[in-house]
């Protein structure tokens, strides 16, 4: 860090766009889309600027150049950069932005903790900028969970276009959310994707409403601790104003609930596939009914929308996250009728319970975004028999409840993935009558083929063993990136390899 000490500087009246931020030293780490965003924010609002990313990649250095343009004081790029804080002016920082993948116990954020200098993220940066002067003020709707946050905050931004809001999802998934709190019409509402990185750098964010949808492992080698991932996921309840909505069928997160400090007169609402109690929203015969936001919630609800509406298929996960989003928007006041269009109208898009294909009574699913066990379970869990094609990189999460859990509907089971060791090892414990198929080579050798190649010659192992009335799945429990640049990349090469062994019949 330099030898050099550091006077802690307060900044809790930088609570709106016109507070005094002229001068203010930062360092932003992270040069992807919510660093560019804070950055140019930074910038923009009279900060002394310096970024620093360790690729120095063709993309970031053109970023760079644009930063430089408008008034960035310095960007270094490169890995030897990351470790130091550097000064500013000669002085020390005054406030570190982290991009969501920069873990806290990597040496600069470290040192910055170490030395008292606060550290946001661009959600906090976002909510201490979003009241201006002649720009409508957004209410924020903010959704987190292990799972199922993208096709959430996507119905909720839905509900809201149908109810005739100006609205928008951002955060996570979709629009930085600076550029959304900074958009000249400003919004009437903004649905917030929160991931569990961008939660642990947020102080102060106070929404009308909050939910966590579900909780499981994932993501502990980066918090270092299941506990610290939980306990991070659980700040988007804090300071919530109207509705702290919860999974009424997981009690950890009702627990989180109980647990959260929020605004007085703020109201605890439970979400569930199965028949609501009051103060709830569910499911009855098919049918998403509100017994939370209504006068006489002791002894009637209000119907939302009839599940076939949602879409052809619609798992129970789905239903969750149809209950959750709206009962998000039922918060803010939507009425009924715009709640059954909003979903009616969503389309969850690809890569998520995507039907590729059916043929011979065998259908083919593809569910690239089910990147950890908890989303391939509900995966699974719609299914009653499975050619299952899994495996990629797990995150040092556990595959034992997951396999368990799904081993009587299990056919075989084809393995993708550079080390699938854990996911193995699960399977023989559990499943050991379960035929175990490598499509990759496993970790005694290197495998040099590409991801499209694996992903071929594990839809063609596939139809080797598939039947009538099978389902061959591609949820792989775990991350793409030790064969594929993405998870949309990996089930476009599920969906090429496919529609390659279908010929000219294929269809989605």
């Amino acid at each position: 860090m330099g030898c050099w000490t550091v006077t802690h500087t307060n900044l809790d009246h930088l609570t709106r766009w016109e507070s005094d931020w002229a001068g203010l030293r930062v360092v932003v780490a992270g040069l992807g889309l919510s660093g560019f965003s804070a950055a140019d924010t930074l910038i923009e609002l009279g900060a002394k600027v310096v970024l620093i990313d360790g690729a120095d990649s063709e993309v970031n250095r053109s970023r760079a150049d644009t930063l430089k343009i408008v008034g960035a004081a310095d960007v270094l790029l490169g890995a030897d950069h990351t470790d130091t804080l550097p000064l500013i002016d000669g002085l020390a920082p005054q406030l570190l932005i982290a991009s969501p993948g920069w873990n806290p116990r990597q040496p600069m954020l470290a040192a910055a903790a170490e030395a008292g200098i606060e550290i946001w993220g661009d959600i906090e940066l976002a909510w201490r900028v979003r009241e201006k002067e002649g720009r409508k003020l957004a209410e924020w709707v903010v959704i987190t969970g292990t799972n199922g946050k993208t096709t959430t905050v996507g119905m909720t931004e839905s509900i809201f276009l149908a109810a005739g809001l100006r609205a928008i999802a951002a955060g996570n998934v979709g629009t930085p959310i600076l550029d959304a709190v900074r958009d000249p019409e400003g919004f009437d509402v903004i649905a917030v994707e929160l991931s569990s990185f961008q939660l642990h750098f947020t102080h102060s964010i106070s929404p009308l409403a909050s939910v966590v949808l579900n909780i499981a492992e994932d993501h502990v080698d980066w918090h270092g601790g299941f506990e610290n991932y939980k306990a991070d996921k659980a700040k988007i309840y804090e300071r919530t104003k109207v509705a702290a909505i919860y999974n009424a069928q997981e009690p950890v997160v009702e627990a989180m609930v109980e647990a959260a400090d929020v605004i007085e007169g703020c109201r605890a609402i439970g979400f569930t596939t199965g028949v609501p109690s009051p103060s709830m929203v569910g499911v009855v015969e098919d049918l998403l009914v509100d017994r939370a936001f209504i006068e006489d919630r002791r002894n009637s609800a209000v119907e939302l929308v009839a599940l076939d509406q949602i879409g052809e298929v619609v798992p129970r996960h789905t239903a969750a996250n149809a209950a959750a989003a709206a009962a998000l928007a039922r918060a803010y006041g939507v009425e009924p009728a715009a709640v059954a269009a909003g979903l009616s109208d969503f389309d969850s898009g690809d890569h998520r319970i995507q039907a590729v294909a059916r043929r011979e009574d065998i259908l083919w699913i593809n569910d690239s975004k089910a990147t950890n066990p908890h989303a391939a379970n509900a995966s699974l869990g719609a299914f009653s028999s499975v050619i299952w094609i899994a495996g990629g990189l797990s995150k040092g999460v556990s595959y034992d409840e997951l396999v368990a859990a799904n081993a009587k509907r299990l056919k075989a089971v084809i393995v993708i993935g550079l080390d699938s060791a854990a996911l193995r090892e699960a399977l023989g414990r559990h499943a050991p009558q379960v035929p175990v198929i490598m499509a990759s080579v496993g970790e005694t050798e290197v495998d040099t083929a590409t991801g499209t190649v694996v992903m071929a010659r594990a839809v063609n192992k596939a139809a080797d063993v598939a039947q009538a009335g099978d389902t061959v799945l591609m949820a792989p429990a775990a991350a793409s990136m030790d064969q594929f640049s993405s998870y949309a990349q990996r089930g476009n090469a599920f969906i090429a390899a496919v529609r390659a062994l279908m010929g000219e019949d294929s269809k989605e």
